[in-house]
């Protein structure tokens, strides 16, 4: 069982909530509409190289599926429902990868740093087709109407890394662990946008010694008193928080990176 003590919570009542009011044939509507927005989202992507994450693309996607270019209004947020999607969808594709990577290592079993190490990697692979393009999209989720979600689906990933790496904590190590994997992730990712090597070879090079870093300083975190209750209190309210200051997702990043390094 995985645990996400107050985002599932508070997704599982608002779902429950909305489905218990809603009548089939509103259900069936809310459907219909949710499925045309993903296909235009979909759609829009492949113009992000030339337009970049604007309503243009998403007027673009529009069109290539049969709807007007007028259609970019269905997203009361524009370009940021477009990052938000390629962020949502990467994640369920990560996923997919991170079970088959338990298929793998069944017979030749990694550590568990080594496993995150190789996740973090694969999802910042999905950020290189758009990598000249990054930028704009960080710059748009650090927006205050995009950082709850912005927020949310990096959250959700390290989640699923740390769950599928083998982390069944239910104590104050499950916030440690998904805290230092954001941190490093965030990190690498700004790595990432500046880096002119071949095949990025010196991001990967990054990762892996801040992965070592955040292994070792794990284990030192795990062998000493230093945490207290005080820290225990910050780690947990920085990993549950949805909301921020104006200056968005990078101040959260730095707040997560904070809480690791620091302690």
């Amino acid at each position: 069982m995985k645990f996400w003590p107050l985002l599932d919570t508070c997704a599982i009542w608002i779902s429950h909530s909305k489905f218990c009011s809603q009548s089939p044939t509103e259900n069936n509507s809310e459907n219909y509409e949710d499925d045309i927005r993903n296909k235009i989202l979909a759609a829009s992507l492949p113009y992000v190289l030339d337009q970049g994450w604007s309503k243009e693309c998403l007027s673009k996607g529009a069109e290539k599926v049969g709807y007007p270019g007028i259609s970019h209004g269905m997203f009361t947020r524009g370009a940021g429902d477009l990052v938000h999607y390629f962020n949502t969808s990467s994640n369920m594709k990560l996923v997919e990868i991170l079970k088959q990577f338990q298929k793998d290592f069944t017979d030749k079993p990694i550590s568990p740093g080594q496993f995150v190490e190789l996740a973090i990697q694969e999802r910042l692979k999905m950020l290189v087709p758009y990598v000249h393009k990054w930028p704009q999209a960080i710059a748009i989720m650090s927006l205050p109407p995009n950082v709850p979600t912005a927020l949310a689906a990096l959250l959700t990933m390290v989640d699923d890394i740390c769950y599928y790496a083998g982390d069944r904590s239910v104590d104050f190590n499950w916030y440690m662990r998904r805290l230092g994997v954001a941190g490093v992730y965030k990190a690498t990712e700004l790595y990432l946008i500046q880096d002119k090597s071949l095949e990025q070879q010196n991001t990967w090079n990054f990762l892996k010694r801040r992965m070592d870093e955040a292994v070792q300083l794990h284990e030192i975190i795990s062998k000493s008193d230093i945490t207290s209750q005080g820290a225990k209190d910050v780690a947990k309210s920085a990993f549950v928080t949805v909301r921020c200051p104006k200056d968005g997702v990078m101040e959260v990043v730095a707040c997560l990176s904070g809480i690791i390094w620091k302690f």
